[in-house]
């Protein structure tokens, strides 16, 4: 998933940013409401952490903001505020979920999974089949003849994009967005790198290049 991190803590918001990202999440953090909500007005992301207490405001301004528009990102608040009215507040307010600092970071990564579950991949197809191959996002794995592939966590990345819409063309650029966060200098063919050893993991019908604008997961009749 790609992940906004809003946290104005330096030392929690890069434990975190470590953390998830270690869970094979691409992650953006920022530490004001300005600079969130720069990169929520370019990047569509799945999941956001959500801190309320910012140098600039209150992030339930930018929560109320954002389900004014959109119910698609997953909204999880961190924060200091431990007052059953402030949880209830932020939850009415269109959060899916609330923990309390200071917490655990194997806590906050299991809260990301469980909301994930519950609001995130009820959106999106489960599992994707194509012949020999079967891309389970829920469990996040892929199988060729029953037999489990492993993947990077890069290489996932790609895989449970491409599967959120089969037969849809995504652009490098669009699958850069999912692999790396907005600090991350990105190669100019690293795409295809990563294409390249899908291929060799998958086989070589189930990624199709569309030339001039991208990959797609081909058709069933296809792989």
């Amino acid at each position: 998933m790609r992940i906004l991190i809003v946290e104005d803590e330096y030392d929690l918001g890069a434990a975190v940013q470590e953390r998830v990202r270690q869970d094979g999440h691409a992650v953006d953090w920022f530490m004001t409401l300005e600079d969130a909500r720069a990169a929520v007005a370019t990047v569509d992301y799945d999941f956001m952490l959500l801190d309320l207490g910012l140098p600039d405001g209150n992030g339930r301004d930018l929560l109320r903001e954002i389900r004014r528009t959109s119910f698609d990102t997953a909204i999880l608040i961190t924060t200091a505020e431990d007052q059953i009215s402030d949880r209830i507040a932020g939850l009415s307010d269109g959060a899916d979920d609330y923990i309390v600092k200071p917490y655990d970071l194997n806590e906050l990564v299991a809260r990301i999974a469980a909301v994930a579950r519950r609001y995130v991949a009820p959106r999106r197809q489960a599992c994707y089949q194509m012949g020999e191959i079967v891309i389970d996002r829920e469990n996040r794995s892929v199988t060729r003849n029953e037999m489990e592939l492993e993947l990077t966590a890069r290489e996932w990345a790609i895989m449970e994009l491409l599967s959120r819409r089969p037969g849809r063309i995504y652009s490098r650029q669009q699958i850069d967005t999912a692999l790396y966060a907005l600090d991350q200098d990105v190669g100019s063919n690293t795409v295809e790198v990563f294409i390249s050893r899908l291929r060799k993991k998958v086989g070589n019908t189930v990624i199709k290049t569309v030339r001039g604008r991208g990959y797609c997961l081909a058709d069933r009749a296809d792989a």
